[in-house]
């Protein structure tokens, strides 16, 4: 989610609500929309580059002498990782014609061109304009990656690309059964983090129940510095560590349930639970004063600066808050504390998933060297590069040897490890942007946090936002297979 913000303090990057409603076509918007300008077919389009002949150095065939066109979202992680790549595919394909190139304006550039059915042929497809994938996928203009995916790897011809991804990756490019329409290429660990300096300073442990929660964030009310602030104006960043936490009491098979908009869902006693453990941070006034009307930046700048101990987020927070992090920080993050020892999935069940996704359009004109170029991205030296970086790791299992980790990433990848196969991925955010975030986020979660909504009203509320979009027949619906 974040990890593709522009890093800057005045913008919001994707994160910017009413920018990326507008984006996704859900507000009103002058001009055509997205999501008409995505179902329409286009015009006659353009060719197909004829494909090469496969061989063991070109499994997927790519046509040597073929134009091979790649836009990339140029946010927070900047363009060097991916100039690096196409410098491979130059050097691998030395007659073809590489075009690059970089915008944080995705769909105002890209949606045209979708329209004329001559989009590029790799697109990194995020931002505050990004595409709404469920569109995408709903209306056909995606390739299907299974033949990246059972592709030799880069590095090692007896493996399977797909065989060194990291869980949970393959699955989140689908939508609908078994193809796959998405590379996400960066590896997010979402969960609350902290300060071990400043949690040391309250001769505290990070907290695994929630009465040990209140305990902590109790010293800390007395040392003069609140338990927790979040992005109150952006209050969907709340289920970084509140779905993870809802796993880990009722199972992960309450998120699917979630996912899936089955009727009261909402409603199962863990959702009940972790909304009325969350809403007591409120009530006893262990939340930052003025949180509700903090942007992101704003809400990570007081946590950094030590006005708050705890803040729900993603890995992306140490690249996106470096200018601001104390050298002496120690920068953590910890999977969700839970209720009790009656919860059914151990402490340590966290949230990670793919971020940064990658598409190769149905109408390009080279997919293969789409594909190809996203296969380069996925071998051991690229994916090592990324992470040298821009603090994050990549959807390659692996690639942190040798590599000085700075202390959030290094932290991240003990969570991971902590977590083993406990590791949670809710698809809400996905499949349903505007439930997700206007009303789940902002009109539920948001209003509960700031007091206005008891947690029983924010359940009844959220179920109905999600009974709503079950019976919407304008958006396609998406199960867990």
């Amino acid at each position: 989610m974040g990890s593709t913000s522009n890093n800057s303090a005045e913008g919001v990057g994707r994160r910017d609500l009413i920018k990326r409603s507008a984006a996704l076509g859900l507000v009103a918007a002058p001009g055509m929309g997205l999501l008409s300008a995505c179902a329409s077919s286009g015009g006659g389009g353009q060719k197909k580059d004829k494909a090469g002949k496969k061989t063991a150095k070109n499994p997927l065939g790519v046509n040597d002498t073929a134009k091979m066109e790649f836009v990339l979202f140029d946010g927070g992680f900047g363009q060097e990782y991916a100039q690096d790549a196409v410098k491979i595919y130059q050097k691998d394909f030395p007659k073809a014609t590489v075009k690059f190139s970089a915008t944080q304006k995705i769909q105002s550039t890209l949606q045209p061109r979708f329209n004329q059915g001559n989009p590029p042929d790799l697109i990194d497809n995020s931002g505050a304009e990004q595409m709404d994938m469920g569109v995408l996928v709903g209306k056909n203009q995606l390739t299907d990656l299974t033949p990246l995916l059972d592709a030799p790897s880069y590095d090692d011809p007896g493996k399977k690309v797909r065989d060194t991804l990291r869980p949970g990756i393959v699955e989140m490019g689908q939508f609908d059964g078994n193809p796959v329409w998405i590379m996400y290429y960066a590896y997010t660990v979402y969960g609350v983090w902290y300060s071990q300096k400043a949690l040391d300073s309250l001769d505290a442990e990070y907290p695994k129940t929630w009465d040990e929660m209140l305990a902590v964030c109790e010293k800390a009310k007395k040392k003069g510095m609140a338990g927790w602030t979040y992005a109150g104006k952006y209050p969907y960043y709340l289920p970084f560590s509140l779905y993870p936490m809802i796993g880990k009491v009722g199972g992960r098979e309450v998120l699917d349930a979630i996912d899936n908009l089955e009727p009261n869902a909402w409603k199962h006693p863990a959702v009940k639970a972790c909304f009325e453990a969350y809403y007591e941070l409120y009530k006893k006034g262990y939340v930052l004063k003025g949180t509700p009307g903090l942007d992101h930046i704003q809400s990570q700048t007081a946590w950094a600066k030590g006005e708050a101990l705890f803040i729900p987020n993603g890995s992306w927070v140490e690249n996106e808050s470096a200018n601001v992090i104390p050298k002496d920080f120690n920068l953590a993050v910890s999977a969700p504390s839970g209720i009790d020892a009656s919860d059914k999935l151990p402490f340590g069940t966290i949230w990670a998933s793919g971020g940064e996704p990658f598409i190769v359009p149905a109408k390009a004109a080279n997919p293969e060297g789409g594909m190809e170029q996203l296969r380069i991205m996925l071998s051991e030296a690229s994916s090592k590069n990324f992470t040298a970086k821009v603090k994050s790791l990549t959807a390659y299992n692996g690639g942190t040897t040798g590599i000085t980790l700075t202390p959030g990433l290094k932290s991240g990848v003990a969570a991971l490890q902590l977590a083993g196969s406990n590791v949670v991925n809710p698809r809400l955010q996905d499949w349903y942007v505007q439930l997700q975030k206007e009303k789940i986020g902002v009109a539920g979660l948001g209003e509960m946090m700031a007091g206005r909504l008891t947690p029983a009203e924010a359940v009844k509320k959220i179920q109905g936002f999600a009974d709503e979009a079950a019976k919407d027949t304008t958006i396609k619906h998406y199960k867990h297979q």
